[in-house]
């Protein structure tokens, strides 16, 4: 990436960055380079040092130099899933014997991978409110902790961590800071540039943005924390290692939702914004999530990290669980599904669906907790479906 394209527009560079048209024809679209295998010219001779799609691949690149453009970071490294790309970088940074802290609402697939997968192997965590800076300090593990894991904004409760004050803490005991910029994307929330070490995304979700690829992503910064100057060599060892590599047609579709990431975000966010207004005043609501909410406890935080609040609403109902599921299954422009940050808008109960690893564990979510992954559709009808869901 070159000193000029650093300044250029976000757009402008989730639509270039990478992304120079092919030479060979001059299409204007990377090509989806669907192999194995290269030709060397001569034992070792490799061209432009591809060998093996696992170890590289021309797609998959184009995909990572776009994501670290993206985030203001030094590699992006694409990946099979979101989880693949959290497993790597925990193998890649910890060692048996470590320690973690955790968000206490993180996303329940990241829990289940500490919980079930990590712990085992010998790294424990120590979940934490991450709103409560003492807290988080008082959970370092001086000598142990070398990570702090946040997600901001929480997923399925909105929560808001201050990134910039996590960096400080944990860089003060030796650890990194991993933030989730899932929900936020690099749109609107870069937390490289607020001290962070290693963004993590689940392109599945708004990065591709059309419920068509499942994909995940680590980006590193340009100047990490003390300890692991060597960050991008180990991720990208391990990335190599493990094996849990995007595909090429995968990296091409992220690569594609890309381009259109921040038309989109904005109309989630105006959607959204529409939404939690008419939510807030609704008889049958006794809560809304949401971190553009001035009552929000994160409020100003996200207000000083975020340049919009995201398309991603949380809300309780009176009723409790039953209402919740009965509005639920009532929704019919808003799909009844799981993930989020497609164009289409879902409606899900976390805690009988993408939370439900995590019931019974300090990471339970109230069961009348409805989720909104609000979509680009026409909002008068996003309305008109929840009227008649809540009726």
């Amino acid at each position: 990436m070159t000193e000029s394209s650093r300044s250029q527009g976000f757009s402008t560079r989730a639509i270039h960055a990478g992304q120079e048209p092919d030479p060979l024809t001059g299409a204007v679209v990377p090509p989806i380079y669907q192999v194995s295998t290269y030709k060397q010219d001569g034992v070792g001779g490799l061209r432009g040092g591809y060998e093996y799609s696992r170890s590289a691949n021309p797609t998959r690149a184009a995909l990572e130099e776009c994501l670290a453009a993206l985030e203001g970071g030094s590699r992006g490294f694409a990946f099979a899933s979101g989880l693949a790309a959290e497993d790597t970088l925990l193998r890649a940074v910890a060692r048996p014997g470590e320690h973690a802290v955790v968000p206490d609402d993180a996303y329940g697939g990241t829990y289940r991978l500490f919980a079930k997968v990590a712990e085992p192997w010998g790294l424990a965590h120590t979940p934490v409110h991450l709103g409560d800076l003492d807290a988080v300090r008082a959970a370092i593990r001086p000598g142990r902790t070398k990570l702090v894991w946040a997600e901001t904004p929480t997923n399925p409760l909105l929560g808001v961590a201050d990134i910039a004050a996590l960096a400080e803490i944990a860089h003060g005991a030796g650890a990194l800071l991993v933030v989730d910029n899932t929900f936020a994307t690099p749109y609107l929330q870069n937390p490289l540039a607020l001290g962070a070490d290693v963004v993590v995304h689940s392109t599945t979700k708004y990065a591709g943005g059309h419920s068509d690829v499942v994909g995940g992503a680590l980006v590193t910064s340009s100047s990490p924390a003390t300890g692991f100057e060597d960050l991008d060599e180990r991720v990208g060892f391990h990335q190599n290692s493990m094996g849990a590599v995007a595909g090429p047609f995968d990296a091409w579709l992220v690569l594609r939702g890309l381009k259109t990431l921040a038309v989109r975000m904005d109309r989630h966010c105006d959607n959204a914004e529409r939404i939690v207004g008419w939510l807030a005043e609704h008889p049958r609501v006794s809560s809304v999530l949401y971190p553009g909410l001035a009552e929000h406890p994160g409020h100003s935080v996200a207000a000083q990290q975020m340049r919009r609040f995201g398309g991603m609403v949380s809300f309780r109902l009176r009723g409790g669980i039953e209402e919740a599921l009965g509005a639920c299954k009532r929704a019919e422009v808003f799909t009844l599904g799981e993930s989020l940050g497609g164009v289409e808008s879902l409606i899900e109960h976390p805690g009988r669906m993408t939370h439900a690893s995590v019931a019974g564990s300090v990471l339970e979510v109230p069961d009348d907790l409805i989720r909104l992954s609000v979509g680009i559709e026409d909002v008068d009808d996003l309305l008109a479906d929840l009227e008649q869901a809540l009726s």
